[in-house]
């Protein structure tokens, strides 16, 4: 069984070594590639204010962050979800970034850094499979067909759910769905899965690629090399 949490953050401004902090955390689980309905979703209060630019992408006001709880309070329960899943990011050094330096901040008893070489970085996929494309969210969305209509503002939760949708487009197609929505009880998702009469595993994947995207992944295949951690999920 393949575990994976797809995530993704906002933050009060994009330079973590300056002293800006996250604000929000969001994660998907998927199993197989299989969104099961299990998340993770917590705002926090950085202790200091949200940049104007950090808002107008996000919307997240100081307001809306006074009561909430401080990193140090949540960071047991984020690291407990994750888990040893690997993680799935969009433009990973800047997320895993912003973690590791509230981790820093925690001192002794702190998690571990999270090294990102262990992260899969969908940005770094999307430029293999689309060198010269625009490989923002936003772009891959569009390619892809994702529906973002419910996407006014960014948000982590929404974006981390969205993001999960790309990467398996971005590793061949879609994946059978359980038919779950995101906040369905993970007991829902048990009992989806015991009801299946068929193997056990990701199902077959119908593939979207046109012939010349087919020929063009198989050379992006082919690149990784023979012993490539990703041979086994891409389509031949």
């Amino acid at each position: 069984m393949l575990r994976e949490i797809v995530l993704d953050t906002e933050t009060t401004g994009t330079d973590a070594r300056n002293g800006d902090r996250l604000i929000e955390i969001g994660c998907v689980e998927l199993i197989n590639h299989v969104q099961t309905g299990k998340f993770y979703h917590q705002l926090i209060n950085p202790q200091r204010a949200v940049s104007e630019g950090a808002f107008a992408v996000h919307g997240i006001s100081d307001a809306m962050l006074a009561d909430k709880p401080v990193f140090a309070d949540v960071v047991d329960a984020f690291v407990a979800f994750c888990g040893d899943a690997r993680l799935v990011i969009h433009n990973a050094p800047f997320d895993v970034g912003f973690l590791n330096m509230e981790f820093a901040r925690l001192g002794p008893a702190a998690p571990k850094a999270i090294p990102l070489e262990d992260v899969v970085d969908t940005l770094l996929l999307a430029r293999r499979k689309h060198p010269g494309a625009a490989n923002n969210l936003d772009a891959l969305c569009n390619r892809y067909g994702v529906d973002t209509t419910r996407r006014v503002k960014h948000g982590a939760l929404l974006d981390a759910q969205i993001l999960a949708e790309v990467y398996v487009e971005l590793l061949g197609g879609k994946q059978t769905s359980l038919g779950l929505s995101i906040a369905e009880p993970v007991e829902s998702v048990a009992r989806a899965a015991a009801a299946d009469s068929g193997p056990a595993g990701p199902r077959p994947m119908r593939s979207r690629l046109t012939e010349a995207e087919r020929l063009r992944h198989g050379s992006f295949v082919e690149s990784l090399g023979t012993n490539a951690v990703w041979r086994e999920y891409l389509e031949p």
